[in-house]
């Protein structure tokens, strides 16, 4: 199977899709296909966009200074905050996975240097948030 195959069925670009969509189209209901990741991808999207505050408030707390969220890329913040999300809520989910595939979609709709930077933030946050790891 080719790499791009791989990179559009990862349910982490759904979940990054899905919340743009929602945020850019406020009054349709998301849809959800089909898929073995149906119900991860709809906790994530609900919960990421249902706690959207206690995540921005999360952020600001733990990394306030290394990051200003209304002068952040929207798909990048859509990014940290599922990310986020599932760090603090997804327990099952290792945070090495979790940030490993977060960069991984993210080569999808970002640039190499905002990469960087998401890594870096996410691997700051998840030593806070997930210490016994």
């Amino acid at each position: 199977m080719d790499k791009k195959k791989i990179k559009n069925s990862s349910p982490r670009i759904k979940i990054i899709q899905k919340i743009y969509n929602s945020l850019m189209n406020p009054n349709e209901e998301i849809e959800y296909t089909k898929s073995q990741y149906k119900k991860f991808i709809k906790d994530v999207v609900s919960g990421t966009l249902e706690r959207s505050e206690l995540i921005e408030d999360t952020v600001t707390k733990h990394i306030g200074n290394d990051i200003n969220l209304s002068k952040t890329d929207k798909l990048l913040k859509i990014i940290l905050y599922a990310a986020v999300f599932e760090l603090l809520f997804k327990h099952n989910n290792p945070k090495k996975v979790i940030i490993s595939e977060y960069i991984l979609a993210s080569e999808f709709f970002l640039e190499k240097v905002q990469i960087g930077y998401l890594n870096a933030i996410l691997d700051k946050i998840s030593k806070v948030l997930r210490k016994d790891e």
